[in-house]
């Protein structure tokens, strides 16, 4: 039987090389389906998804609900939890209050990262987006009083001589009492309901064989993440991709709705025009 090839994208980021080693590498077999990937960085994927480029992507939270006739989210496969959201960061000596005055670094304008900033910030931010890994070297070098890191930034900050003036994860989880939605998984609405249901299943398994067999993907992870030490590597899995990510449940549902609600309510993305599951 000829299986049919569904085009899954996501970032080279460790978690999700964590996540998706299993399912792209035959770990995880359906007799209908099979993968080719594509890895992008995130915020390139919350542009492909404009166009409806890849039929499953990783999607920045901040930007489904501007792909919602598109793209429907997953309940597997995301990335939530606490004390892992992002951080604003300066030269020392900085004075938060400036923050709603400043151009700040971002690692793109559909992040959830930036929509965090603008919930923190009761505004839409001065922000100038360019590649994550860009950010720091340039706060450090003063060409920007302040940048917002996400990633693996979060532990080699402090290597640039950066302080953290606010960590939007904390602030998050101190308004709402949810862990912090991140990044999801969507696929798009014209691929068969029986075809979305078990692409969300296989992911979820692909999940589990992670987590069951750590050494099996250590080789694909650090493919993708040659500049980055193993105890980064470790951190970055280890923070990033838990229960959420084999299955939402209710919490992480809830978590979701009530970042597009706040955001949406404060101007910040537009209303949802449509579930955001199948």
């Amino acid at each position: 039987m000829n299986k049919k090839p569904i085009h899954i994208a996501f970032s080279p980021c460790p978690n999700d090389t964590f996540i998706f080693h299993g399912l792209i590498h035959g770990c995880v077999k359906t007799e209908n389906l099979f993968f080719e990937p594509h890895l992008h960085d995130v915020e390139a994927l919350n542009r492909f998804a404009m166009e409806r480029r890849f039929d499953v992507t990783k999607l920045s939270f901040a930007a489904l609900p501007h792909f919602t006739d598109r793209y429907a989210l997953l309940r597997s496969g995301a990335a939530l939890g606490r004390g892992c959201g992002p951080l604003i960061v300066a030269r020392p000596g900085f004075n938060p209050e400036k923050l709603a005055q400043i151009p700040i670094a971002i690692p793109g304008l559909m992040t959830t990262a930036h929509l965090l900033l603008g919930l923190y910030l009761g505004k839409k931010p001065q922000s100038v987006p360019m590649v994550f890994n860009e950010i720091m070297p340039k706060v450090a070098s003063g060409e920007f009083e302040a940048g917002l890191i996400i990633h693996e930034s979060r532990f080699t900050y402090q290597q640039h001589g950066l302080t953290c003036v606010a960590d939007l994860g904390a602030f998050w989880e101190n308004e709402t009492g949810l862990p912090i939605p991140l990044g999801g998984i969507a696929a798009a609405r014209d691929l068969p309901v029986h075809e979305i249901q078990t692409i969300q299943e296989m992911i979820s398994q692909s999940v589990r064989h992670a987590f069951a067999h750590p050494e099996a993907s250590k080789a694909y992870i650090q493919k993708h993440a040659s500049e980055l030490s193993q105890e980064v590597t470790e951190n970055h899995i280890s923070l990033y991709v838990n229960d959420f990510s084999i299955e939402l449940g209710d919490e992480g549902e809830k978590a979701v709705s009530t970042l597009m609600e706040r955001a949406a309510k404060d101007g910040l993305v537009p209303h949802l025009q449509h579930t955001l599951f199948i």
